[in-house]
Order: structure tokens, then sequence, then C-alpha cells
């Protein structure tokens, strides 16, 4: 499909995943503006995040002695356990060779190469360039990697069926009103009948995602729910440090939820969810985090609330039936560089409901 909206950027992708590496610094070769918000919001979470200031003579001449020199910067000043000199555009095309950069620059620090650029069609070409070399580097296990580029693939293909790639175009949308929805949660979860709420959220968003299920619970902490959560120990680095903070601090706040895969397995997770609604048969769900993972088949004729963070996936959300669906807007910003739940707008509703 040929996309007319702007897309999810490769570069964009390789910053975050060598930040789940914990790459202490990562060195954009390109123009001082390239993935400039993303790359300050990185620094929220601790990883340093430089560029070699590609200018008009660079472009012509090529930046290899610049990147050498912010190279051996970056290890005298930070002193970092690991690095990473990722591709932009610019470099790319004038055929800059980043190992070569890092060899010459005679820096011990252990440091990858991630040759990207933001013409690929999907982002996770970025998340496998990293993925790659790291591997290479024994910062993952071989088998680490063949599991990383199943789930992609797996979120790639969810996307295109249910999500914000699934039509060429999709008009941004603010969701229901959250006290609208909130009513009706705390309606059904009041009456008795057996309902589920499942976390099925994308990495650190989890920290707000979660503060959904636990506003429920402190609502309704005796009703008919079975909670569910991808807090699994499983996956890189900070995905995995990640999720033990959020099971923790749940657990220490009342809510004992059962753990079905981890924080990094939001796009293959649908079906197992959709297998448990089967079984429990609920009259009604709320699904957080990335709810489209879960096939409509198993949602059929379920009043279904669900909680998302993009503007571009609710009119998708509504065609697949979900009846209410509810957006955190800023919620990736919010939860960069924390270690504890966030509270979200709807569970602040959720709570003033009590």
């Amino acid at each position: 499909m040929q996309y007319i909206q702007p897309r999810p950027s490769s570069i964009v992708a390789a910053l975050y995943t060598a930040r789940d590496l914990e790459v202490d610094v990562a060195i954009l070769h390109g123009p001082s503006g390239c993935s400039f918000k993303h790359a300050r919001l990185l620094e929220e979470d601790g990883m340093r995040v430089l560029t070699t200031s590609l200018a008009d003579n660079e472009f012509i001449f090529g930046g290899q002695q610049r990147l050498e020199d912010v190279i051996r910067h970056a290890e005298e000043a930070f002193k970092p356990a690991r690095m990473a000199v990722i591709g932009t555009c610019v470099s790319m095309i004038i055929g800059e060779d980043l190992s070569s950069a890092i060899d010459a620059s005679g820096v011990t620090t252990p440091t990858i190469a991630v040759d990207i650029h933001a013409g690929y069609p999907e982002n996770i070409d970025g998340v496998i360039a990293t993925l790659r070399p790291a591997a290479e580097m024994g910062w993952i296990s071989g088998e680490e990697l063949i599991r990383q580029e199943r789930l992609l693939l797996g979120a790639n293909e969810v996307e295109r069926l249910r999500g914000a790639a699934s039509m060429p175009y999709i008009a941004p949308c603010r969701g229901d009103l959250k006290h609208v929805a909130a009513t009706r949660l705390l309606t059904l979860a009041r009456s008795g009948q057996p309902g589920i709420a499942a976390l099925n959220a994308k990495k650190e968003t989890a920290y707000m995602f979660a503060d959904v299920l636990l506003a429920l619970h402190d609502a309704c902490p005796d009703a008919n729910i079975t909670y569910f959560g991808n807090l699994e120990d499983r996956g890189l680095p900070k995905v995995r440090r990640d999720a033990a903070r959020i099971r923790d601090e749940l657990a220490s706040r009342g809510l004992s939820l059962t753990l079905l895969g981890a924080l990094d397995e939001y796009g293959v997770n649908g079906e197992i969810i959709g297998a448990r609604i089967r079984d429990i048969k609920p009259a009604y769900c709320l699904l957080v985090g990335v709810p489209h993972a879960v096939p409509p088949c198993y949602t059929d004729g379920i009043t279904c609330i669900s909680v998302t963070n993009g503007p571009r996936q609710v009119e998708p959300l509504r065609r697949i039936g979900h009846q209410h669906v509810i957006v955190e807007v800023d919620l990736h910003p919010k939860t960069l560089g924390v270690s504890s739940l966030v509270e979200s707008e709807f569970g602040a509703v959720i709570r003033s409901m009590i």
C-alpha cells in the first residue's frame, strides 16, 4: 500500500532500539535537525544523543573526519559502556562508511554502526538494522535476534490489518468523551457480570496504560473481572526492567493480574488474549494499549471498551466493532524517563467517579 500520511521513521526506530539495548550514547551522523524531537525525548530516558551536524560542505565533501571526532569526544566526555553510530538519509546518500569511522576513531568503547535512513517503507527496518550488529557484538543472542524479528513482523501485520497502516489515510480523532466511557465501564463492572481487563501495551507506554487497569480495580475492587497483563520477563534489557517495575508496583497497590505475554509481544499477543476471551465468555472487555491486536472474531457480541494513544487508531477500532474508544493524548512523551506508574486521564476520570 502507498501511504499518503506520514509514517514512523526507521531512524527514530533505530534510536529507540539503541536505548532498549542500554546504549549510553547514540551519535546521529547527519544534519543537526534530523530526528530532533525524538532525540531530545530519548535524553529523558538517560541516553545521550549527539549529532555530527552535517551541513552544505559535508554534503559535498563528506563528513568522515567529523564523525571520528564526535565518536572520540563522546567517549572522553561521557565514559559510556556502549555507543551506537546511527546513519541518516544524508550520510547514506553520500556513502559514509560508519564502521570504518568507528575503527579509525580508536575508541575502546563497544560501538555498533547502524546503516539506516528514513526511506524504508516500514520503521521496523530501523529496529532490525540495530539489532543485527548488536547480535554480532554479543549484546543479544542469536535466538533473541530471531525472536525480535518474528515479533516485529507480527506487529507490522497487525498494523496493516487493523491499525493505523490499514488505510492510505486516516483522519485523527480524539475518541469518545472519557466520562461517558468511564460511566459505561463502571456500570458494567458493578453489574456483577463477568468482565476482562487486558493490558497489551508497547514497551514503556505500559507505565500509563497499566494505570487504567489499576483505576478500574480501585473503583470496583470486588467486581467479577479477570485482569491480564503482558508483563512477562522477556525481551531487551530495558523492556524487561520496565516490566518488572510495573508488575511490582501493581502488586504493591493491590492488583494481581495474570501474566500474558511480554511488553515487546504486543503485536503477536492478540490470539492469546482472544483465547482467554473465548474461554471466559465475558459480557465486556477493557482492552488497553494495542487493542487492535485482538482479532474481532473474539470480541463480536461483547461490549468492547478500548484505550489507545493513537488518534489515527480510533477509526480502525470503531470499524472492528469497539463500542467505546478512548485516546490518551501525549502518552508517549509522558512515559519516557519514568520508573513508576503515571496516572492516565481515563484513570483519573474513573477514580473521580468512586
